[in-house]
C-alpha cells in the first residue's frame, strides 16, 4: 500500500509545490481534486497531461481523480452540470493515465429518502457513466460520506444489486462508519471486491460529551487525522490486505484543531508504520 492525500485543501499551491511537500512528507500519491485550482483545470486537457507527466518524473502516483459534487440536486441545472462535470471527467482520466474517477452519490432532495434518490436520480446516472467508464478501462468509486445517499451497508446493497458492473465501487472511508455504530471491519469484508480506492480519515468520539446529551445532539464527534481518533488502524488495514486491497491510503485532512501542512505530515508519519 501507499501512503496518499486528497489535494484539496491545497488548492492555492501549484503542482511543482504539491510534488516537493509530498516528498519532504513522504506522500507517495495524489487523489487530486478535479476543480480548478493552481495545480488542476479540468478544463485544460494539456495541462492535466503535464500533471501527470510531473507526478511521474517524481514517483508520485496519481490513485484517482476526485470530484464530489451534488448528482441528485435539487435544482434540474444543478444536477445536470453535477453530471456532465463528471462525464468530462473520465476524459481526463484516460488522458492522464488515471484508473480511478472518485465521486459522491449525491444529496436527497427536501421531501425524497435515499433510498428514492438512489433509484431515481443517482443510480439512472451512474449506470450510464460506469459503462462508459467500463468501455475506458476506468473505475468509478463512490465516497460513503454519510450525508449522502450511500449513508449505510444496506443503501450500498442495493447500489451494487441495481448496478452490479465490476468497475463500480467504493472509496470507502471508515470515519463516516465509525460514529453511526457501524462495523467498519466487517464492512470491509463484505464489500472488499468493490474497495478500489481508500480516504484515510479518523474519527473521535468525544466519550464525556456523548455521555452528557445524548447520539441525538451533535457535537459528541470530530473528524480527526489518522492515529488520532477511534478508528484501529492496524486492524483496518490488515482487513483490506485481507481482502486483496493494495492500493492506497489517501489522507483527507478535516481536522480543525491542526494546520494544513501539519495534518498531512502527521497522517502521514503515522500511517507509514502500516505500510
Amino acid at each position: 500500500m501507499k501512503v496518499g492525500m486528497l489535494t484539496a485543501p491545497m488548492g492555492d499551491v501549484s503542482i511543482e509545490g504539491l510534488i516537493d511537500f509530498a516528498t519532504r512528507a513522504g506522500i507517495q500519491a495524489f487523489e487530486i481534486y478535479a476543480h480548478k485550482s493552481a495545480h488542476f483545470d479540468p478544463d485544460d486537457v494539456d495541462m492535466a497531461r503535464k500533471v501527470a507527466e510531473l507526478c511521474g518524473q517524481a514517483g508520485i502516483e496519481i490513485s484517482s481523480l476526485a470530484w464530489y459534487g451534488n448528482v441528485t440536486a435539487e435544482s434540474q441545472a444543478e444536477r445536470e452540470a453535477a453530471q456532465s462535470h463528471l462525464s468530462k471527467l473520465l476524459g481526463l482520466c484516460q488522458a492522464m493515465g488515471v484508473q480511478v474517477l472518485c465521486c459522491g452519490a449525491g444529496l436527497p432532495p427536501s421531501g425524497m429518502s435515499k433510498e428514492d434518490a438512489l433509484r431515481q436520480l443517482s443510480l439512472p446516472f451512474y449506470r450510464g457513466l460506469v459503462k462508459r467508464a467500463a468501455d475506458l478501462g476506468l473505475k468509478v468509486a463512490l465516497e460513503n460520506w454519510y450525508a449522502t445517499n450511500i449513508q449505510h451497508l444496506g443503501l450500498w446493497e442495493l447500489v451494487f444489486m441495481e448496478v452490479p458492473d465490476e468497475n463500480f465501487g467504493l472509496n470507502f472511508d471508515p470515519s463516516h462508519l465509525l460514529w453511526q455504530g457501524i462495523d467498519y471491519l466487517h464492512a470491509v469484508e463484505v464489500f472488499g471486491k468493490r474497495i478500489f480506492h481508500t480516504h484515510a480519515k479518523d474519527t473521535e468520539v468525544v466519550a464525556h460529551r456523548l455521555a452528557w446529551v445524548g447520539n441525538q445532539a451533535g457535537g459528541w464527534w470530530r473528524f480527526v487525522i489518522p492515529g488520532l481518533g477511534d478508528v484501529r488502524w492496524g486492524a483496518y488495514i490488515a482487513r483490506l490486505r485481507s481482502v486483496g486491497y493494495n492500493g492506497v491510503l489517501s489522507i483527507e485532512h478535516e481536522d480543525a484543531a491542526l494546520g494544513r501542512e501539519e495534518g498531512f505530515l502527521i497522517g502521514a508519519r503515522y500511517l507509514r508504520q502500516f505500510v
